[in-house]
């Protein structure tokens, strides 16, 4: 089994290629999987119908007790048959339902193989986490199917809407799961359900799942993102919204039902949200004109009664629920296809437009009809035999089961007049409608409709078979005095009047159709549709008010309330604490140096807070960086000290970058008073926090923390403790404080160009003849379109960008020749870091001060030189690594970022000493090297080439807002 899930997403990585490669046609190959897959699970339906459950199981996280456990019992194998039987007609049918030529067929093809094998693995995992990964996958992969036409903006909001309301309810699960797992003692589903617990906590884990289920299922109160789903490509319709995703929620309910049927709250919400579910979307579906929208309602209403069985909690209706799921799957996929043919014969889905198809298609008619039979529960389908066997199961048990059982035959009456008005939509001739044209259909487009069609009416005279497939998970359940089988034919009696009058009912809402709509209309006054707009507007109209009354633009305001609650806070909890020990005999300092250095740092910071002038503030700012590093050398911390001194310089150079562009002198409009008070701010800051640090130190009563640190380098492999907490013991932190770099730098991108990113410019890009201008930029002639032109090897880029007053050879030369020397500098930094001062961060510092030298050299055109990858595909390539490198201990069965030392004797090199989170190192670095690559990008060259756009002498001088 595992070997059979992960084989899908190995087909959906080459799917893709396949595509190119084939075309359209490829769909017909990639269905070759889940055939396999079907064939997999007939070679062991005796078995598993028999009640012999293949189980399977690979450690992967033993330390939390996650594996890859896999169990496939009827309950699964049935949906194994239904997720790889109906994907297989639906890939042959994408084959014909698609053009070659359509936007993005390779990767629609790869997502819906991944989706099949992500519900596979979902109805057979026995494990909580991954089930919740499955779960989450069909998640992702439904989104990205539903906006597959992302060039319209009703497929993309379809796709929102689905992921926000299924991912709410994921991440209610998430947490229901995590509880009931702990509760239990283990994560085994099997376990879990063989010995369920008790107690408050497990309920309310119950009803965490539950939530999650319903939200899957398109349950009230969640029920409106199925039907706006519908803007995705009809086969995506007929498997995830038919037979696969949407059974996904009442295949858990299914699955937890025998273990916790019985909690108090587990049939109240079952009952009243599916019986709710069931008749307002099948009283709408009686009104919807567009075929695929009067399915989808039909769909959320078959989904309410599925809910209602599959949880009532007896064997009947377990018998009955798992019955009337296989049917539904059979029905509606089949009624999709049809839509799709439809639509492609005729070119729309328009009821109102379609007239006299039944002669021009009348095979689709016939197959259309089976289906429409058969969910209007008409013998001998399959869809009656599940509907008889839902009446018996709620006939004779008490009042509350005696008004479920109205509220189903009601639905089921809806269910029969929206059935009608498919059929007569789709096929009927209208009065005053002219006959429909049809195109000529080929036959891959219509089999997989006639196979599910003939299906339909074939499983309803193998009820027997049907029964004893589904026996050994109804028994699971308690008998109720009654021993229900599955029939084709049960002879007269209550169920059969009932759906008898059900029908009746249905026909008679469909003859009174004008009237029906006249009274929808009157009464539909709120849409679900609606309802999630006005909610999402709701919050977003809230978010923006909220932050427009506490953020009013002012950074000292911001600043001033940061530090006064930090001064509130840290100031409160020692006045609690009073007297604060201090230690008896201070040590305020090691050496007269350190006072130096000290007295420097604090008069530069005053003089900066003084000063008016810009450039002034920033060096000063740049001097108590550079004397902070300088303090770190004394008190012997050299990589502390490496690492301040790289980011101070890159920092300083970006501040001058920017001060191009800002006038030269500060504005002070600051009040007396407001000075004041920033004063008194900055005081209480700095003493509070001084206060709070000498305090610390002496009130610790156990050794330090940092003592372990020095063994716990020497274990991973390492003798740099500050590299080796960076990449091994803090190793989570730095995940997130690389991906807060990443986001910085898309920020400030974003904020410079405005509309898009721009690419560096490139040599060849200019005209041979351009005349250097100050500083390079878009100067090629009007209407002039040059050959581009190599640039001979080691010629100065500056000769051709920059005019004669802006070069300094010198300096071009320098920066040319010291330019690989300085990134074997951040190489040596990057993979020494676990032994000595470095790491990823100083080399990838150390790789940028490179890039920056030679964009301080030549401009921008020598930068486009020394950086050939855009600085995105670096960002993006460290996070990947970096992550890659996290997960790869989780991967092979340990903990995430788990290192290993590797000691080798290389020829060459000798002796060489690794630890494997140089990888994780290596990330870092790239991610790095793309962030100031991209400042660069963006405060450097663009704002060159945004100041000679402007060829005006107080460009420079001009504020960015």
């Amino acid at each position: 089994m595992i070997l059979s899930v992960a084989s899908y997403f190995v087909v959906a990585a080459i799917a893709p290629w396949l595509v190119r490669l084939l075309g359209r046609n490829a769909f017909v190959v990639l269905a070759a999987l889940p055939v396999a897959t079907t064939g997999w699970a007939l070679a062991r339906a005796g078995s598993v119908f028999d009640g012999r459950a293949l189980v399977e199981s690979r450690a992967w996280i033993p330390r939390h007790g996650v594996s890859l456990a896999f169990r496939c019992d009827a309950l699964a194998l049935l949906m194994v048959f239904l997720a790889a039987g109906v994907g297989v007609l639906v890939l042959v049918y994408c084959a014909r339902y698609f053009d070659d030529d359509e936007p993005g067929l390779g990767v629609f093809a790869g997502v819906l193989v991944a989706f099949a094998g992500a519900m596979i693995g979902l109805v057979t995992t026995d494990d909580l986490i991954l089930l919740y990964v499955f779960w989450e996958l069909t998640t992702v992969f439904s989104y990205l199917l539903i906006g597959h036409r992302s060039e319209h903006r009703g497929s993309r909001r379809a796709a929102m809407q689905a992921l926000t309301i299924t991912t709410f309810g994921g991440l209610a699960m998430l947490v229901g799961l995590i509880l009931l797992g702990e509760r239990a003692g283990t994560y085994r589903l099997s376990e879990i359900l063989a010995d369920p617990p008790g107690g408050p906590l497990v309920t309310t884990s119950i009803v965490l799942v539950l939530v999650g289920a319903l939200a899957k299922s398109a349950i009230v109160p969640f029920g409106s993102w199925l039907p706006a789903a519908m803007a995705a490509p009809t086969p995506v319709s007929a498997y995830l919204h038919a037979a696969a995703m949407v059974k996904a929620g009442v295949y858990l309910i299914a699955r937890l039902a025998p273990g916790f049927a019985e909690l108090a709250p587990w049939r109240p919400i079952v009952l009243i949200t599916g019986c709710a579910t069931l008749l307002l979307a099948g009283w709408r579906a009686l009104r919807e004109n567009d075929l695929k929208r009067v399915l989808a309602y039909g769909t959320v209403s078959q989904l309410g009664l599925l809910t209602v069985v599959t949880g009532a909690g007896n064997r009947d209706a377990a018998l009955a629920g798992i019955a009337i799921l296989v049917a539904h799957a059979l029905f509606k996929a089949t009624l999709f296809l049809v839509v799709g043919i439809i639509d492609h014969g005729a070119g729309t889905r328009d009821l109102r437009r379609l007239s006299g198809l039944a002669r021009a298609m009348p095979i689709t008619c016939l197959v259309a009809v089976v289906a429409a039979l058969s969910m209007a529960g008409l013998p001998p389908m399959a869809g009656f035999v599940a509907k008889e066997a839902v009446y018996e199961a709620f006939l004779h048990r008490g009042r509350a089961d005696t008004v479920v059982l109205g509220a189903l035959v009601a639905g089921s009456a809806l269910t029969a007049g929206y059935s009608l008005r498919f059929v007569w939509g789709a096929f009927a001739r209208k009065h005053g409608v002219p006959t429909t044209a049809c195109a000529p259909l080929g036959g891959l487009l219509l089999a997989p409709a006639l196979v599910l069609g003939a299906s339909c009416l074939g499983l309803g005279f193998a009820a027997r078979s049907l029964d004893h497939w589904i026996s050994s998970y109804a028994d699971l359940f308690p008998a109720g005095g009654t021993d229900y089988h599955l029939a084709v034919w049960h002879g007269p009696g209550i169920a059969l009047y009932l759906s008898i009058a059900a029908v009746c009912l249905g026909i008679a809402l469909f003859l009174a159709r004008e009237p029906v709509t006249r009274v929808q209309l009157l009464t539909a006054r709120v849409e679900p549709s609606r309802l999630y707009d006005l909610l999402v507007r709701g919050v977003d109209r809230g978010a923006l008010q909220l932050t427009g009354t506490t953020q009013r633009g002012s950074m000292p305001v911001y600043v001033g309330v940061i530090l006064l609650s930090l001064i509130a806070l840290t100031a409160g909890a020692a006045l609690g604490r009073l007297p604060l020990p201090l230690p008896d005999t201070p040590r305020w300092w090691d050496s007269a140096a350190q006072v130096v250095v000290a007295l420097l740092v604090v008069s530069a910071a005053l003089i900066a807070a003084g000063t008016r002038g810009r450039l002034p503030a920033v060096l000063l700012v740049g001097v108590t960086g550079y004397g902070c590093a300088t303090l770190f050398v004394l008190q012997g911390a050299p990589d502390l000290a490496l690492t301040q001194a790289l980011v101070e310089t890159v920092s300083l150079v970006v501040f001058l970058l920017v001060l191009r562009r800002l006038p030269s002198r500060f504005h002070d409009t600051t009040r007396p008073v407001r000075r004041a008070v920033h004063i008194v701010i900055a005081v209480l800051t700095g003493g509070v926090l001084a206060s709070v640090a000498v305090s610390a130190f002496a009130a610790r009563t156990r050794p330090p923390v940092s003592d372990v640190f020095a063994a716990a380098a020497e274990e991973a492999g390492g003798k740099e403790i500050v590299s080796v907490l960076l990449v091994d013991i803090r190793a989570w932190d730095t995940m997130g404080e690389i991906a807060v770099l990443a986001v910085a730098a898309i920020g400030v991108t974003s904020l410079i160009f405005v509309r898009r990113t721009r690419e560096l410019p490139r040599l060849a890009d200019r005209a041979p003849d351009a005349p250097p201008l100050p500083g390079g930029g878009d100067d090629t002639h009007p209407g002039h379109e040059p050959e581009p032109e190599p640039e001979p090897a080691g010629r100065l880029v500056a000769a051709r960008t920059l005019a004669p007053g802006r070069r300094t050879v010198l300096f071009e030369v320098v920066a040319r020749v010291a330019f690989p020397t300085v990134l074997v500098l951040s190489l040596y930094f990057l993979f020494s870091g676990h032994s000595t001062p470095g790491g990823g961060f100083a080399g990838g510092i150390t790789a940028g001060l490179a890039l920056l030298v030679r964009y301080l050299a030549g401009g921008r055109y020598e930068l486009a030189e020394a950086a050939p990858l855009p600085a995105g595909r670096l960002l993006g390539t460290g996070l990947v690594v970096s992550a890659g490198a996290a997960l790869i201990g989780l991967i092979v069965g340990g903990a995430p970022l788990r290192s290993t030392v590797l000691d080798a004797d290389l020829p060459v090199f000798g002796g060489v000493h690794i630890a494997t989170s140089v990888f994780f190192d290596i990330g870092v670095y790239l991610l790095v090297v793309g962030l100031v690559q991209d400042v660069l990008s963006a405060l450097g060259a663009e704002l060159d080439r945004r100041i000679e756009q402007t060829r005006d002498p107080d460009a420079e001088r001009t504020v960015i807002v």
